[in-house]
């Protein structure tokens, strides 16, 4: 995948994880929970392992408008109404509480494209500041999954970045413009083409894959292998 942090690796990172997904899949951000605790425990481990995180986008819903559609019309095309999605969502609602999020899909009113979203995250990791990268991540994810806030809103987006430390005026001046569209859209390409069909979907330096929203435990040994082949 391409290297979106030229800037946030003065020191070579030790273990590189790469992550494919997308803002408004529910088991990105429980995978990134269970991301976040299996790094930690490492840290526990070896706390002068540098680690660097590189996320790529990947758009669930591609052929949506620019502005979205409703909920409504989205859950019917998808799962042939609410009543069905109520069902899928109620497995994911327990596994959220499981690792702190309080998903709230009733607060949904609009199934948004995420191009922009995309976009600033992956503008946000060229400023070389993990921290505020993996901020936005975090107040997208809650801004949608919890707030019911519009992700194909530029205004609102800019609001989020805003949140997360990023320079406002910058934010705006992104979206305004077509800066990082194409990157984003060949990045979710390329991620297809090597047959990534679902998110998440985590590399671990380059050599070993995990598809899905794992336990702490599976990643942990799956980043020994990666790690166990160097």
């Amino acid at each position: 995948m391409a290297d979106q942090t030229p800037t946030a690796r003065a020191v070579a990172p030790e273990l590189v994880v790469d992550i494919v997904s997308d803002v408004v899949c529910p088991w990105c951000y429980i995978g990134k929970r269970k991301l976040e605790s299996a790094l930690a425990e490492l840290a526990l481990r070896e706390p002068e392992l540098a680690v660097a995180q590189r996320w790529h986008p990947f758009q669930l819903n591609p052929d949506l408008p620019p502005e979205g559609i409703s909920r409504e019309a989205y859950l019917d095309a998808k799962f042939g109404g609410t009543a069905r999605a109520a069902e899928i969502y109620s497995r994911v609602k327990r596994v959220g509480e499981e690792v702190g999020i309080a998903f709230d899909f009733d607060r949904i009113s609009r199934q948004p494209n995420t191009l922009d979203a995309h976009r600033l995250i992956a503008w946000a990791q060229q400023r070389g500041d993990a921290n505020a990268t993996d901020l936005l991540l975090e107040r997208l994810f809650r801004a949608y999954f919890i707030e019911g806030r519009l992700l194909s809103d530029r205004e609102e987006l800019v609001r989020i970045a805003t949140d997360a430390g990023l320079p406002e005026d910058e934010a705006r001046s992104l979206l305004a413009s077509a800066a990082g569209l194409s990157d984003v859209e060949a990045e979710d390409r390329e991620a297809r083409a090597v047959g990534i069909g679902g998110v998440p979907f985590f590399i671990f330096n380059g050599k070993t894959a995990v598809s899905g929203a794992h336990d702490p435990q599976t990643l942990l040994e799956a980043i020994a292998a990666a790690r166990a082949g160097e």
